[in-house]
């Protein structure tokens, strides 16, 4: 298990930005991640979508699942961002989205390693909300040295 104070070891988000709010279960050895992101009214983008009906925006929902294979990826390979590497995320295949995500949720995040070649990562992905799919996405991330 991660808190919140490891979770920024790992990713250099900040916020608004960091979607990742604890990481309950990571298994380096089977390749996989299972991650927290409380959903709160108080997020600053339900101001603007929608103020009558709030709901999470799509791709930062994909950003929350990329988040969350960012920190597998860095615990594969036993980094972190100050050992002079980042991820970027780069791409998606296989996205879908199934139901909305409002204020009160939370979001559960899965990723499992699908395979890494030349510093090209790739994730599948899965947020849910009350053991209902909610999204579900092939991540790609880029490895890059800073």
């Amino acid at each position: 298990m991660m808190d919140i104070n490891e979770i920024r070891e790992y990713l250099p988000h900040r916020y608004p930005f960091l979607l990742v709010d604890r990481v309950v279960d990571l298994d380096v050895e089977g390749k996989c991640i299972r991650a927290h992101k409380n959903v709160s009214i108080n997020e600053p983008f339900f101001n603007g979508h929608f103020p009558q009906h709030p709901i999470m925006p799509g791709v930062l929902i994909i950003e929350a699942m990329a988040q969350a294979a960012g920190i597998l990826g860095f615990k594969m390979m036993g980094l972190k961002p100050t050992d002079g590497t980042l991820y970027y995320f780069v791409g998606s295949d296989k996205l879908r989205f199934r139901q909305p995500v409002v204020p009160g949720d939370q979001l559960i995040l899965e990723a499992r390693h699908l395979s890494n070649k030349r510093s090209i990562w790739k994730f599948e992905c899965k947020a849910s909300v009350d053991g209902k799919e909610v999204c579900s996405a092939e991540i790609i991330c880029a490895e890059r040295k800073l």
